[in-house]
């Protein structure tokens, strides 16, 4: 009997609906996407020196792309294409974003269906919506189809033409993207700022002050409570704090006087002297002011508030939380996660002031539901918030037992957040009192100068939606001085009742010495917020943004501050030097908004690639195309964009092998280097000063600290400081190379000569305390420990990258310690080889890093595993490394089984040879008619 053939992208989904739609239904899974542009090296060798062969795309010819389907996915549309000879009817319930309808359109052009075709989109997985879903299905969207399509191109173009640039000039391999390499330049520009930032020293006052006098006596049960103030003016002078500070240390809007009319800037003995002054002054409220507070919720989540409140809150990455939203939404706990708009459907907001008024009171929900609208015009994916899914949510209780801790915090974090957007405004009022007291004479200079102090409190009377749920924020810089005695806090600090007038006594007076604070590090919830306020890139790519920049070595994690490589500074150069406009922050976002155009419909996506690319004369230098733009670069100094000058003639260069400092201004001999030094990896560039690159320089020329001979070979041993660490190694007396060879000869001579024996220090020895017999112990490594009287094998003990280990041909096995590769026996590691393989640097076996559930081909659990070279996923039969893209936290279940798959299809190792075949061009015309919406 025929059925009705649903193709979804996961197998998770897939599952998911068919338990909704019964037996007259099908459901498969594509596992995501199922064809793409080759690389041009994969290319059938007859379209490789044709119009296809630089970019797998026809420039000349309408932007025309040359699709291929993935090796590891021909079984997969194979399965597909049989079933779908079983159908009647085909539905394509792909993602309802321009991903998921090129998704559909892809897989329409492969399967090439001869029985009627239905769209079907929803944003949450519930029964109720999945029945929708088939009373309103659509036609192909091939507008957002244009969009993605041409999103891709563009980025291949970018990529294709820009990498190459990088290549030659800085280093191989690296990678250049439209969105990336923008993000990148944020977190190098903020760091130039923190480099350029000069601190500034002010100082203040506080005090701790009560009632006192006949405002005490007549209200005793106010006269305990005590509150802190803040020294605000003297005189008629406003008391400078660290806002008014710029970034060069220097008052703002002084000129460079480093004085600015109306302010005073306090120094220590300023602040000592007005300390002096008010010694037993009498001190009385100048001035009080109460307003009412009202604070509203914060809206329903987006994709990018998501990311933000999740680093802030659960201190999840990016690319985490999207793995665990995706898990959350594909079994039917949420609404879809890749969505620009804040607004919730009719029956969500009544799912959510029903709940509010369930668990908090009929109080708790205002009369009139919220309704939140986007303030991106171009707002796109989904239509509705990320929120519970279904008709009435199910609360965090409810759930707890069917979710892991990962899914439980996030979905905990959705389901508070919705209800509280339909929750009333929390209520209360805000107090601001001036208080101040005459200096006295002990104030040198400032006697009968009057000193006003300043504090607010606020009194929440009504919590409202803060019962439920309460937003976090980004670091800010001046917190610490707007907190309590300036006021501009949410947080409740009541003030005692007092009137304008009363007198008051002050318990403690006190002076302190403060710094301003150099620029906050971006962090991912701050930079996701700058991509999103800027309007560059999609929120739905955010995660993959911070992934890649991450990935490719540009930005470094320091706990959640993201610390920009010198690399990285290198690559931002030449791109603001070479490619202004591909990095400009508007450029960027007009493409974006470009990129709306053409899935609204009204812009023509061959005639924009072809402007971007080929360029418009008619717009002058600003019209200027890509390809123009690369091949009119004329000369890079590689050296210049490579150098950082550090000062007093140090600069910083990023070399073949890292970064390094070398002092231009010191003597050499003509034809020598300057005295360098490797940068370490937890240098941040902030904070290599002058200071120290030359501590860096004196440890790099020290010769090494000489520990003796060594009895056997003669040679004298020493231990120094190297880029990854203290090491020992031996000196050997060498022949000098014949400097009448030419370059190239000298670097074989010097190939040639014997290399010294090297080893690390281990972690419990350092270069003070290192002697001669532990340097000799150390460079005895590899060590040999016995032979494995079965096989024959020789079995030695080592030192590397992820610590000791014994090696038997290609077959090790961890050792618990560093020691025990000087005492580990013939015994004990034959024993050790008996056990199960272990990860590296584990004691005892341990349970997989995460379960992906299981493989839909073989049907075993897929896990992912830490093993000797790295992270792997597994389902018992295949194993296959993760990409350098790719880590255990953000690998999903769809793309471990493309993984594995992937591996499969490779069968043994051979060479492979190109199918020759006509080009399988894309047919614009044979796209169902788009319905536009």
């Amino acid at each position: 009997m025929p059925r009705k053939l649903v193709i979804v992208e996961s197998p998770a989904k897939a599952r998911k609906i068919q338990g909704y739609l019964g037996d007259d239904y099908e459901v498969e899974a594509s596992v995501g996407h199922i064809r793409d542009l080759p690389q041009p090296s994969e290319l059938p060798a007859d379209m490789k020196k044709g119009p296809y062969g630089k970019f797998a795309v026809d420039v000349e010819n309408g932007f025309d792309p040359y699709y291929e389907v993935y090796a590891d996915k021909k079984k997969k549309v194979a399965e597909l294409k049989r079933a779908l000879k079983e159908a009647d009817e085909l539905y394509l319930a792909t993602d309802e974003d321009r991903e998921g309808e090129a998704i559909a359109w892809h897989l329409l052009e492969a399967l090439k269906p001869k029985v009627p075709v239905k769209r079907m989109v929803f944003h949450e997985i519930t029964r109720e919506a999945i029945q929708r879903a088939l009373q309103n299905t659509r036609d192909l969207d091939t507008s957002l189809v244009d969009a993605q399509e041409t999103r891709r191109i563009l980025d291949r173009l970018y990529g294709y033409e820009v990498s190459p640039v990088l290549w030659r000039k800085v280093r191989q391999g690296l990678s250049a993207g439209r969105v990336q390499s923008v993000a990148t330049r944020l977190v190098v520009e903020r760091e130039r700022e923190r480099m350029a930032f000069v601190a500034a020293e002010y100082w203040d006052v506080t005090g701790t002050f009560g009632l006192g006098g006949d405002a005490a006596a007549a209200a005793p049960d106010e006269a305990g409570k005590a509150f802190s103030a803040r020294l605000v003016q003297l005189g008629d002078e406003r008391v400078a704090s660290g806002r008014d500070f710029d970034d060069r240390g220097q008052l703002k809007s002084s000129g460079g006087s480093g004085q600015r009319a109306g302010v005073v800037h306090l120094d220590e003995a300023t602040a000592r002297g007005v300390v002096a002054g008010l010694a037993g002054a009498d001190f009385a409220v100048r001035s009080l002011e109460t307003k009412p507070y009202t604070r509203r919720p914060a809206a329903p989540f987006t994709t990018s508030t998501l990311q933000q409140e999740a680093s802030r809150k659960l201190r999840m990455a990016s690319r985490q939380t999207m793995r665990t939203a995706q898990s959350l939404y594909e079994n039917g706990y949420i609404t879809y996660m890749r969505t620009d708009s804040p607004s919730l459907s009719a029956e969500a907001t009544s799912a959510a002031r029903r709940q509010a008024a369930e668990l908090y009171g009929g109080d708790f929900v205002p009369e009139k539901p919220r309704v939140y609208a986007s303030k991106n015009q171009g707002a796109q994916e989904a239509h509705e918030a990320i929120r519970p899914a279904g008709d009435s949510f199910r609360t965090p209780a409810q759930v707890a037992k069917e979710l892991s801790g990962d899914q439980f915090k996030l979905y905990e974090l959705i389901w508070k957040r919705t209800v509280a957007s339909q929750m009333a405004d929390a209520k209360g009022s805000t107090a601001s009192v001036r208080l101040g007291a005459a200096l006295a004479g002990a104030a040198d200079g400032l006697a009968g100068r009057d000193a006003v102090f300043a504090a607010s409190g606020t009194v929440i009377t009504f919590r409202g939606f803060l019962a439920a749920y309460e937003e976090s924020s980004d670091v800010d810089r001046y917190a610490e001085e707007s907190l309590g005695a300036t006021g501009g806090d949410d947080r409740e600090a009541r003030l005692p009742q007092m009137a304008e007038g009363d007198a008051l006594r002050a318990e403690d007076l006190e002076a302190a010495g403060h710094s301003t604070s150099a620029p906050p590090r971006y962090t991912e919830a701050s930079l996701v917020k700058a991509l999103e306020e800027l309007g560059i890139g999609r929120p739905s790519t955010y995660a993959s943004t911070i992934s890649t920049i991450q990935d490719r070595g540009y930005v470094l994690a320091r706990g959640q501050a993201m610390v920009p490589s010198w690399l990285a500074f290198a690559v931002v150069r030449l791109l603001e030097e070479h490619f202004d406009r591909l990095v400009d922050y508007r450029f960027t976002a007009t493409m974006e908004a470009d990129l709306d155009e053409i899935a609204a419909g009204r812009r023509d996506r061959v005639e924009w690639l072809t402007q971007f690319y080929f360029g418009d004369a008619a717009r002058g230098p600003e019209g200027e195309g890509l390809r123009e733009l690369v091949e009119n670069l004329g000369d890079i100094d590689a050296r210049g964009i490579n150098s950082v000058p550090i000062g007093e003639g140090i600069q910083l260069r990023v070399g073949r092998y890292g970064p390094y400092v070398e002092d231009l201004s010191a003597e050499v001999k003509e034809g020598e280097n300057p005295p360098r030094a490797s940068v370490p990896d937890d240098v941040a560039p902030d904070e290599l000063t002058v200071a120290k690159a030359r501590e860096l320089l004196a440890a790099g020329a020290d010769d090494g600290k000489v520990l003796g001979t060594d009895p056997v070979s003669g040679n004298e041993i020493i231990a120094k400081a190297g880029r990854y660490g203290p090491y020992v190694t031996e000196v050997l007396d060498l022949p000098p190379i014949d400097t009448s060879l030419s370059a190239a000869a000298q670097k074989r001579a010097k190939a040639a000569q014997p290399k010294p024996r090297t080893g690390s220090l281990l972690k419990t020895q350092s270069l003070d305390t290192i002697t001669l017999e532990d340097a000799l112990q150390l460079l005895s490594l590899p060590r040999v420990v016995g032979t494995d009287p079965e096989s024959g094998e020789e079995i030695t003990a080592q030192n590397g990258r992820y610590g000791p280990y014994l090696k038997k041909g290609t077959d090790s096995r961890t050792l618990p310690s560093e020691e025990a590769m000087f005492t580990v026996t013939l015994e004990e590691a034959l024993e050790l080889y008996k056990q199960p393989k272990r990860g590296r640097g584990q004691r005892a076996a341990t349970p997989p890093l995460r379960e992906l559930g299981d493989d839909p081909n073989s049907g075993k659990p897929i896990v992912v595993k830490d093993g000797r070279f790295g992270a792997y996923v597994t389902d018992g039969e295949t194993n296959r490394t993760l990409p350098r893209d790719v880590t255990p936290e953000s690998i999903t279940p769809e793309r471990a089984v493309e993984l594995l798959a992937e591996k499969r299809a490779q069968g043994p190792a051979k060479k492979r040879t190109p199918a020759k075949k006509p080009a399988a061009k894309k047919a614009p015309a044979k796209k169902p008619a788009a319905s536009k919406k």
